[in-house]
C-alpha cells in the first residue's frame, strides 16, 4: 500500500467550487481498481484548508489514477482555486494489514 497525502490551501472564495469539484474526483476515484481509499477532510478551524488521503495498493496505480479523465477534469477544473502550491507526502502502510482495505 501506498499512502499519499496531499495538503492543500485554496482561495477563501473557493471554498464550495474546491468541494463539489474534489468530492466528484473523490467519487470517481474510489472506482478505480488500484485505490482503496481517496478521502477529502476540510480543516475546522481553517475551513480553505483541506487534506487529501488517496490509498493506492500498488506505487503503479498512482500514475494510472493520473491518467484518467476525472482526474484530468479535477486538476483543470482547480487549477486557480489554489491558495498555495500544494504539498505532498508518501507513507507506507503499518496498520491495519493490507489485506483489511
Amino acid at each position: 500500500m501506498i499512502i499519499l497525502k496531499v495538503d492543500i490551501r485554496v482561495k477563501p472564495e473557493c471554498v464550495e467550487a474546491f468541494k463539489v469539484a474534489t468530492s466528484e474526483n473523490a467519487r470517481n476515484s474510489v472506482m478505480e481498481p488500484g485505490i482503496a481509499r481517496f478521502d477529502l477532510v476540510q480543516d475546522i478551524s481553517e475551513p480553505n484548508h483541506f487534506l487529501l488521503w488517496e490509498v493506492y495498493y500498488t506505487e503503479a496505480d498512482m500514475p494510472a489514477h493520473k491518467a484518467t479523465a476525472h482526474f484530468n477534469t479535477w486538476a483543470t477544473t482547480v487549477a486557480d482555486m489554489f491558495e498555495a502550491p500544494r504539498t505532498r507526502e508518501l507513507f507506507t502502510n503499518v496498520a491495519p494489514a493490507d489485506e483489511k482495505w
